[in-house]
């Protein structure tokens, strides 16, 4: 018959300083992970960029636009309707596809008007991806605007 241990007050610091050093540890590599692949820039100066951002959003919504993304059967729609639901043609128009997180996945898809919708063949993973349009309207208003796609796996 062994005899029966004790469990002491060292028992109870290893166990106390064992569960924070754990806990502390994953803390860190979640931190370290989170800072190093989000690249954080929006825009390089963000004084310059709010000199003028009212006006450019009191332009933009002057607009009525409504402008949505989808993506299904490797092809992604891009949705742009005025404040009647008639599709818009824009007269320029820049896109970016990427993950919220990093940019090692972003893309450019080359877009063109199918006289309803901007559609673009291409190939997207499951997740959430960020589409950030630049786009023009015809009489030259600039329109900016970031689009969640949620694709299913």
């Amino acid at each position: 018959m062994k005899p029966e241990r004790e469990f002491t007050g060292r028992h109870a610091l290893a166990i106390f300083v064992g569960a924070f050093t754990i806990i502390i540890g994953v803390n860190l590599a979640l931190a370290w992970n989170a800072v190093s692949t989000f690249p954080g820039l929006e825009v390089k100066n963000s004084y310059v960029a709010s000199q003028n951002f009212d006006a450019r959003r009191e332009a933009q919504e002057a607009l009525g636009w409504d402008v949505s993304a989808a993506f299904e059967d490797e092809t992604l729609v891009l949705s742009v309707r005025d404040a009647e639901g008639r599709p818009v043609q824009l007269g320029q128009l820049e896109t970016t596809v990427g993950r919220a997180t990093h940019v090692r996945d972003d893309f450019t898809p080359e877009f063109s008007f199918d006289g309803r919708d901007y559609v673009a063949r291409t190939s997207l993973a499951s997740g959430v991806w960020n589409l950030r349009m630049r786009a023009q309207a015809l009489d030259g208003t600039p329109f900016e605007q970031r689009i969640e796609i949620y694709v299913r796996g």
